[in-house]
């Protein structure tokens, strides 16, 4: 085996677990080849691990084929991508010592490329049906803005984020805990084999490889530095979501939490967040707005337009100085204004003509629509 071909990186994902530091150092310090050596046994131990460590390494690598992983995956349309291939997203290597040893990738989309234009939206397993409603929004907002939809393929929000880019026509990802070829949580299967028909399903361990909670866990790396930013949508203050959060906060990629109400445990950890670093967002443009490109800005937020709002400036004025339940003489209203009386006198009748005042007797008072108009713009508290 060389570092040139694909059978010692293979061999490697059989022997380290995701996200081994200590294994990353020495593949930096004494490059692939020369590890895959010690670990058939052809030499000293290499340093930073115990003696049973040591060899419980060894007794992995004796049983390790990389050549049979090879064939297994290739017979499940499943392909190897190393650092310094084509495919390979270079953000992964933000990761350091702890970068992946090489991803297997299901689906025909390039990961290289889609990479460069990708959100992550992860959040609680056991989410609220308003969880599943952002998350399902987020994606297909995002997929129909052109930006990649990243998850974890759980239960959840997870499911959703990935649900709402397909339906939307987009792209989405599903970065797995486990051998691509066998999907996980197995009630996603048909989502999972959904998403590699449409998209792509990457993990770092080879194929027939179950998940384990440490898996989960390093699992949530691979989302945060695949993405340009990470959105939590609801996460208690013990999850896994929170864990890809914060390794996106250490990667200096964007973090985002969508608001739920502050009596929910199951928002705890999203407003956590956002008391910290996190931006608050409430939908795909608002993420797009913080991760897109220079000038992708969201919509401004404002209130319904009323009526009255599309008055003059004086006419507008004339119309508040109007008490609510009586008329009023027009000396009155020209106090109340700030103005002439010829100047009140001359925006009542325009106002008269609009609708919203009328005659009475010698004054002048407002008209059912003025008064639905009024107290409409005003908040009841």
């Amino acid at each position: 085996m060389t570092d040139g071909g694909p059978l010692a990186r293979v061999f490697l994902t059989r022997v380290l677990e995701p996200g081994d530091e200590t294994g990353g150092r020495w593949l930096r310090e004494y490059g692939v080849p020369e590890v895959v050596h010690r670990l058939r046994g052809g030499g000293p131990p290499l340093p930073g691990v115990s003696g049973a460590r040591w060899a419980g390494l060894l007794a992995r690598a004796a049983r390790a084929d990389p050549g049979q992983d090879l064939a297994t995956a290739r017979e499940a349309g499943v392909r190897f991508v190393a650092p310094g291939d084509v495919e390979w997203p270079v953000q992964l290597d933000d990761l350091g010592d702890a970068r992946p040893l090489g991803l297997w990738v299901r689906g025909r989309p390039g990961l290289r490329m889609w990479a460069l234009q990708a959100v992550a939206v992860v959040g609680a397993r056991a989410c609220t049906e308003y969880g599943a409603h952002m998350a399902a929004t987020l994606g297909a907002g995002l997929a129909e803005r052109g930006w990649v939809v990243v998850s974890g393929g759980a239960y959840g929000v997870d499911g959703a984020a990935h649900r709402g880019a397909l339906g939307a026509g987009g792209a989405t990802v599903a970065v797995l805990a486990c051998g691509v070829d066998r999907p996980y949580p197995r009630g996603h299967t048909e989502l999972i084999n959904r998403i590699a028909e449409q998209g792509l399903v990457v993990g770092e361990l080879p194929p027939g490889e179950h998940p384990t909670p440490s898996r989960f866990v390093l699992r949530n790396r691979v989302i945060a530095a695949l993405t340009r930013g990470t959105v939590v949508v609801e996460a208690a203050h013990r999850s896994g979501s929170l864990v890809t959060a914060r390794a996106a906060q250490r990667l200096g990629r964007f973090t985002m939490g969508v608001p739920g109400p502050a009596t929910s445990a199951l928002s705890a950890g999203v407003h956590e967040l956002l008391r910290g670093e996190s931006v608050l967002v409430t939908d795909a443009a608002e993420v797009v707005e913080l991760v897109g490109d220079m000038g992708e800005l969201a919509p401004a937020r404002r209130g319904p337009v009323l009526p009255r709002d599309l008055l003059e400036p004086a006419a507008r004025q004339v119309l508040a100085a109007l008490p609510g339940n009586r008329p009023a003489s027009p000396e009155e209203v020209a106090r109340g204004a700030q103005t002439s009386q010829d100047e009140a006198v001359a925006r009542l009748y325009e106002l008269r003509a609009l609708g919203y005042v009328e005659r009475h007797d010698d004054g002048w008072k407002l008209t059912r629509q003025a008064l639905i108009s009024v107290r409409g713009g005003r908040s009841r508290c």
